[in-house]
């Protein structure tokens, strides 16, 4: 762990915070590693029965993945790369042994959007909002697992809204839609009901968990299956893509050509 993420245990809960809040805990590669580390040491050694994760502050769990970390991408096989790379990691949260809480408060983002939906219970605070705004950002787009694991949550039409529409669902959509299972009045609210709720789950029985959570996600893993290399080379081999990111870092309007 770095001191941009870090790792605290709570009795017999861990807790992994996003800790870039000057910068809504944008994620860094290196975060991202960290996070899949934790979770497959967690399931090695069993140190914890539950594990929440978080971000600090109250302005974002996490607002995707810090646009420094694309400044080198080149072609459509850096989007390829950078994206079975995300898959890894979110494939890292979904098996881990023990049950994932995301606690989220703020801005969910991104891919902190996909870091929250491979957790298997998300709880929000009032303030949380959850989107993959990419149409109106950066114009790129999302594998193949996550369109599945999203549709698996909210169904296809439900995706369809958020992504083309470039839309961010409040707490309470979140929670009509099946998002979000609670929402709490404040962060503080939200971490004392996330502790909580993991220290329920660890009185479970941890076979039965950890077998639930498995049968779960090789049944969305089939949804998945099929390539979409093809799509995802077209989107980040484009000039919309180079096109937004440079009007996101000079804080403009993109100007989309459909090239």
């Amino acid at each position: 762990m770095t001191q941009e993420l870090l790792y605290d245990k709570r009795g017999e809960i861990g807790w992994i915070t996003f800790n870039r809040p000057q910068a809504r805990n944008a994620l860094s590669f290196a975060m991202y590693e960290g996070l899949a580390e934790a979770c497959e040491r967690l399931s090695r050694q069993r140190e914890v029965k539950a594990l929440v994760i978080t971000g600090a502050g109250e302005k974002a769990f996490a607002a995707g993945t810090d646009i420094a970390q694309f400044k080198d991408f080149k072609d459509g096989e850096d989007g390829i790369a950078y994206e079975r790379k995300l898959d890894r990691i979110l494939d890292a949260v979904e098996r881990c042994r023990v049950p994932t809480i995301a606690a989220v408060a703020g801005f969910c983002t991104g891919g902190g959007a996909g870091i929250a939906a491979a957790c298997d219970l998300r709880i929000a605070a009032a303030n949380a909002q959850f989107g993959f705004p990419i149409a109106r950002t950066l114009g790129n787009c999302l594998s193949m697992a996550n369109h599945a694991r999203l549709a698996a949550l909210i169904g296809p039409q439900r995706v369809k809204e958020m992504l083309l529409l470039a839309k961010l669902i409040d707490a309470p959509t979140a929670a009509s839609v099946g998002l979000v299972s609670e929402v709490l009045p404040d962060t503080a609210a939200l971490h004392a009901r996330a502790q909580a709720l993991a220290e329920s789950l660890a009185g479970h029985a941890p076979i039965t968990l950890q077998v639930t959570k498995e049968a779960l996600r090789r049944l969305q893993a089939r949804l998945a299956e099929e390539n979409i290399d093809d799509l995802i080379r077209l989107a980040y081999g484009s000039r919309d893509f180079r096109e937004g990111m440079a009007a996101f870092l000079e804080k403009r309007a993109p100007n989309w050509t459909g090239t």
